[in-house]
């Protein structure tokens, strides 16, 4: 569920392996990645903190970290972040698809898809996936991002999902996708089931 009280209320589910982190935990994520023994996690997860401190003041309510094994001793690592902003587009369908193509024309990516997703809420929702390019960061970057809107008709969503590792972007664009189809805007039953299971990144199903 988001936080922020200045926002309406956003319920959703993250996979096995994924994290809830703020900005203010950076020093134990730090002890937590030299704890790995793992030198390219350590730059990965350096890398996604940097990024976490820059979502700051950017309407974003949640963020979390994913932490998935890879064979034969590493860990991919990811970060999922939840943007709230008040729309200024009546009609939701032109607000996604104009929110969408904003995302899609942006100079970072190298290589883009994008397309519709259909929704259990019905709502109007756009996927955009691909390779990023980071001014300063010395490797490409995958991100998914899905926008949708609140039934409010008053807010857009952005779901974000980036990560240092590109050969999992098949992965990586499934599991944001499914995150979107776990939204809900009113609180859900009592006692709903957790994400439980595996956390290898190639194994992750909500």
């Amino acid at each position: 569920m988001t936080q922020q009280t200045s926002t309406p209320p956003v319920w959703f589910r993250l996979p096995p392996g994924f994290h809830d982190v703020g900005a203010d935990d950076r020093a134990s994520l730090n002890a937590f990645a030299e704890a790995l023994g793992s030198t390219a996690a350590q730059q990965e997860l350096s890398q996604l903190m940097d990024g976490l401190d820059e979502l700051a003041g950017h309407d974003v309510v949640h963020t979390a970290l994913g932490f998935h094994p890879e064979e034969p001793d590493g860990v991919t690592t990811s970060l999922f972040s939840l943007t709230v902003r008040r729309g200024n587009q009546p009609n939701p369908r032109l607000a996604v698809a104009r929110t969408a193509l904003a995302i899609a024309r942006s100079s970072l990516w190298t290589s883009a898809d994008r397309r519709f997703i259909d929704l259990p809420s019905l709502l109007p929702c756009c996927l955009v996936a691909g390779v990023i390019s980071v001014p300063d960061v010395e490797h490409r970057l995958f991100q998914a991002r899905v926008a949708t809107v609140h039934p409010d008709g008053l807010h857009l969503l952005l779901l974000d999902l980036t990560s240092a590792s590109t050969q999992h972007a098949a992965a990586y664009t499934d599991i944001i996708e499914a995150v979107a189809h776990t939204l809900r805007f009113s609180d859900p039953a009592p006692g709903a089931p957790k994400a439980t299971g595996t956390s290898r990144i190639l194994e992750v199903l909500l």
